[in-house]
């Protein structure tokens, strides 16, 4: 006679510690989990409500600035430490951990113009509406020390934006014309210009260090090689571009803010058209910035919103507001990727969450997994009508809901005024110019 004898091994499915999660025996086979499928799908579905019930992503205002702030910089070393100008001159330091002023200093007489920290983190430079750049040490001066710039140049006209070298001891500026400056001299080493009056912006490229993209008050953005003698070549577009940023990790690619609400990212090798047109704002985009993975930036408006726009989505995925808050002038996404820092008018910097529903400090192992699973959840059933459409939903001021409606209707009336206009028009007289290329004029090299 045979007999079966079930054997286990208790390792199987006894706890080692009273403390220790009950062990479940499963079997992954899909027959056996006939509703596995709808079990995720409810399971995304709350993941989703919940999402927007925690989307909380005001964080902090900083206040002390007694104008309207100008400009912001962040520092390449120190993730707590973040320097903003305003319009009466006064330039602040701020720990963004203790939320508070670490240091003032009335840097210029007029307008902060612009601002930025030096690669290596020790000193910073400020450009002002009095002529000058100034060099400033980053450590707060000792006890009855004077507040004393490093060096202090003179220029000939009034500079309205500054940025420096990832490598090496050079600065740009530009005003009426884009000027490159060595550390060590009292006059620009190189200056461009291409008959144009005034520029707004300027960047160095941070992957092709040797390259910068300018923005002209012609409407043209331009683009140079320091080592060269003449710019490369310039796009003109319908409307001014106010500021641009390059792509962090894209070396050709680069989004500029525009005046008709919209941003463009550009391929500096095929400038005739920009890939993608990120519309949603509802007046002039004023500033821009991309966060450290490149995949995503932030615009601040003239419509007293910030927007958060995948690279390559032509809508954004997120909107910050407050009632407080007025125009934002200045945006700066925090170099590990978490936190967004919006200056506006109202002489407030407001710090926030670029994940609005993500939860901050440190997370248990369990509760990790937990957020991962729910994210590929969301992933998996995001096209789902009922996910899509409270995953999307944003409660918008009044004043921007009516006015992106009355713009949806005026473009739409446009769309249909250009179709009617075509089918009573000879074949081939009305060409179709797509979205891309209505808002480019031409390309000179």
């Amino acid at each position: 006679m045979k007999v079966k004898v079930l054997s286990r091994n208790p390792d199987d499915y006894v706890r080692e510690t009273k403390l220790d999660i009950q062990r479940v025996p499963r079997n992954y086979d899909p027959s056996l989990h006939p509703f596995e499928v709808p079990r995720e799908y409810t399971r995304a579905l709350n993941a989703t409500k919940l999402e927007r019930v925690f989307a909380k992503p005001f964080l902090a205002s900083l206040d002390g600035h007694r104008d309207g702030v100008n400009c912001m910089a962040k520092h390449p070393k120190s993730l707590s430490t973040m320097l903003s100008g305003s319009c009466d001159g006064e330039l602040k330091v701020w720990n963004l951990t203790k939320r508070e002023c670490v240091r003032t200093l009335q840097a210029h007489e007029g307008f902060v113009r612009g601002m930025v920290v030096r690669f290596c983190g020790t000193s910073f430079f400020t450009v002002g509406d009095d002529k000058t750049i100034k060099q400033w040490k980053m450590e707060t001066p000792g006890y009855g020390e004077e507040e004393e710039p490093l060096n202090t140049i003179l220029g000939k006209s009034v500079f309205t934006c500054i940025d420096h070298h990832q490598k090496e001891g050079v600065f740009v500026t530009c005003g009426q014309q884009v000027d490159i400056w060595d550390e060590q001299r009292s006059s620009p080493i190189r200056s461009f210009s291409w008959g144009v009056d005034s520029f707004s912006c300027v960047r160095f490229n941070p992957v092709e260090t040797e390259l910068l993209a300018s923005c002209a008050s012609d409407r043209s953005i331009v683009l140079y090689d320091m080592r060269e003698a003449t710019p490369l070549k310039k796009v003109i577009m319908n409307m001014r571009s106010n500021t641009l940023c390059w792509n962090p990790m894209e070396a050709y690619n680069f989004t500029c803010s525009n005046e008709d609400y919209n941003l463009y990212t550009y391929d500096m090798r095929y400038l005739d058209k920009p890939f993608t047109v990120h519309m949603d704002h509802v007046s002039a985009v004023l500033d821009v910035d991309y966060s450290p993975t490149g995949k995503e930036f932030v615009s601040a408006s003239f419509d007293k919103t910030i927007r958060i726009f995948p690279k390559d989505s032509g809508h954004s995925r997120e909107v910050y507001h407050t009632k407080r808050m007025q125009h934002v002038i200045s945006i700066k996404w925090s170099s590990d990727n978490k936190y967004i820092l919006s200056a506006s008018d109202e002489m407030n910097i407001r710090l926030w969450k670029a994940n609005s529903a993500e939860k901050l400090g440190l997370l248990a192992p369990r509760e990790k997994a937990a957020v991962n699973y729910s994210q590929k959840l969301k992933e998996k059933f995001q096209h789902h009508p009922q996910i899509r459409r409270i995953s999307r939903h944003r409660h918008l001021p009044k004043s921007i809901y009516s006015q992106s409606k009355e713009l949806r209707v005026m473009k739409e009336a446009r769309r249909r005024k250009e179709r009617n206009v075509r089918k009573h028009s000879k074949p081939g007289s009305m060409p179709v110019v797509t979205e891309k290329e209505k808002h480019v004029v031409t390309v000179v090299k």
